[in-house]
């Protein structure tokens, strides 16, 4: 029997030890559906403080909890480790490790060269490895498989190699891993099928694509897509600005349009791991084969300036009370990149706060998401929403929407607001 043969066989009989690369927003959800569909897993993780939390049944994800995470060491069904040694035990392993940019906006794929050189120091046959960090097309083929084709395996035949591009919503109580359909394209024909079958009893639904550039671009178009988007929303809100018109009754209005129209709202910027990195990367890609990614420069362009526009509104608003930014005290409510979560990756919050600090403004914040962050060496502190801090603010500034907060309570004492979300009138 053909490795590819013994592989989908284990997995049909859940006899298979699956092993997860990066233990985080991506690598630790996966890991638990894994453990429910029947597998034993083997997470490793280079953050030995993650790895001794998890084995003492502490969960640092919002999306896995310590029940939930209670469920996976029960019977030793999930193990954590930070002895990239062990990579040797499992049948099959998800590389779940970051991809950032660096200053110059070029992707950095030191993580997952770092990723495969563990997996290939004990790379053997009939292992099946897998993707899903979000990077340029052709990273697997180019970067990936020739380091563990130095092992003298075959692609193929000795070892299965594919891309699975992760699809995770941070705090998204419908979509999660399991029921969010999952795309694998492999090296070869029975990468793919190999890969496919491994993750189908941990997933809902398998998209398989022809061939693993495929599957590397679709992330890439999707978050693209949503960049774009955002991006002519938000140069939308600077337009309506400029002629006195609300651009929130506009979008509203346009949404009552039963086809043919998508709604997205403008914001203080885009944040997380994925809108302001991913495009990126295909315009790196792109400029290497000698062609410019206008749509997508663009996009982040208007994005990437939406906090300086709404800095710029503070200063209206404090002009017509007589004010300056110089000395005012603003309140941010709310820093983490989205609603209903603590994660402050790519935060347009840290770019408004650092901006109003340096116009001499004294800025304190409230998110009861995030109780303290440090930046730039500076750590803050989330202040207590009172009436007293509100009153006292010169600038109540709107910046992520949170369920829960006391909208009533800001509309009632805070005298100017900045509403970057236009959260009061949504939610008073």
């Amino acid at each position: 029997m053909s490795h590819a043969d013994q592989l989908i066989r284990k997995a049909t009989e859940r006899d298979i030890l699956f092993g997860v690369v990066g233990l985080g927003y991506v690598g630790l959800p996966l890991a638990y559906e894994l453990v429910r569909a029947g597998y034993r897993v083997l997470g490793y993780d280079i953050n030995e403080r993650v790895v001794n939390g998890l084995m003492s049944g502490h969960s640092h994800i919002k999306d896995i909890s310590d029940a939930q995470l209670a469920e996976m060491l029960k019977d030793k069904r999930f193990v954590a480790t930070a002895d990239a040694k062990r990579l040797a035990e499992p049948d099959a392993i998800s590389i779940c490790v970051p991809t950032p940019l660096s200053k110059f906006k070029d992707p950095d794929v030191s993580y997952i060269v770092a990723a495969t050189a563990a997996v290939k120091a004990t790379l053997r046959p009939g292992q099946a490895v897998v993707l899903e960090s979000t990077t340029y097309p052709g990273t697997t083929r180019e970067v990936m498989q020739p380091a563990l084709e130095e092992t003298g395996l075959t692609v193929g035949k000795d070892f299965f190699l594919a891309f699975s591009p992760e699809r995770v919503d941070p705090g998204n109580a419908t979509w999660h891993t399991y029921n969010t359909p999952k795309v694998v394209g492999g090296v070869t024909e029975d990468c793919t099928r190999v890969v496919a079958a491994l993750y189908q009893p941990a997933i809902e639904t398998i998209v398989q694509v022809s061939s693993i550039e495929t599957a590397e671009l679709v992330k890439l178009l999707e978050n693209t897509f949503r960049s774009v988007n955002i991006g002519l929303v938000n140069e939308m809100a600077i337009v309506c600005d400029k002629l006195g018109v609300d651009v929130w009754e506009v979008i509203e209005a346009a949404a009552t349009k039963p086809f043919g129209f998508m709604k997205f709202t403008p914001g203080p910027g885009v944040g997380g791991h994925c809108i302001p990195v991913d495009p990126h990367y295909l315009a790196w890609k792109m400029r290497g084969l000698n062609y410019k990614t206008r749509f997508i420069d663009l996009a982040g362009e208007l994005n990437s300036e939406m906090p300086h526009f709404w800095v710029g509104k503070v200063g209206e608003a404090l002009n017509d009370v007589s004010r300056s930014v110089k000395g005012a005290r603003v309140l941010v409510i709310g820093v983490a990149y989205k609603a209903n979560i603590d994660d402050l990756r790519e935060s347009p919050a840290l770019d408004i706060i650092r901006l109003l600090a340096a116009q001499g403004a004294h800025v304190e914040y409230h998110d009861p998401w995030v109780p303290r962050f440090t930046e730039d060496g500076v750590e803050r502190v989330s202040q207590p929403l009172t009436a007293e801090r509100l009153s006292a603010a010169d600038c109540v500034m709107i910046v992520t929407d949170h369920k829960g907060l006391d909208w009533g309570l800001i509309k009632a004492h805070a005298a100017t607001v900045v509403d970057t979300r236009n959260a009061i009138r949504r939610k008073v």
